[in-house]
């Protein structure tokens, strides 16, 4: 299957649970996502930064721009109240979707 497919969907979830420890700029974003899926997913710029813009436009995360200690200044984004309910509704929303597919696919006898 294709993994783009499957990003499709989850990337705002992804973006908010990685924000959810700490105000973060896009490099960081990505990395920790890769980090925490053990590489399986690796955000590209092409689908991180237009999901960033659209929660931003939402109000469910705020950003400023910052000098960085080396090289240019960047974004940093930190979710708000609003991402936070956010999260909290498309994770459970996940949580049943995965849940319902493990239930399909995994078989058995319908009765």
């Amino acid at each position: 299957m294709d993994r783009s497919q499957l990003l499709k969907g989850t990337t705002e979830l992804l973006i908010l649970g990685v924000l959810k420890d700490g105000e973060l700029y896009g490099y960081e974003i990505a990395q920790r996502i890769r980090d925490r899926s053990g590489a399986f997913i690796d955000p590209g710029e092409g689908w991180l930064y237009p999901a960033l813009h659209r929660l931003e436009t939402r109000g469910a995360l705020q950003a400023s721009w910052r000098a960085g200690r080396i090289g240019p200044r960047r974004r940093y984004y930190k979710i708000t109240d609003a991402g936070l309910t956010a999260f909290d509704a498309q994770s459970a929303e996940w949580a049943q979707f995965a849940r319902s597919v493990r239930l399909v696919t995994a078989g058995g006898a319908d009765g």
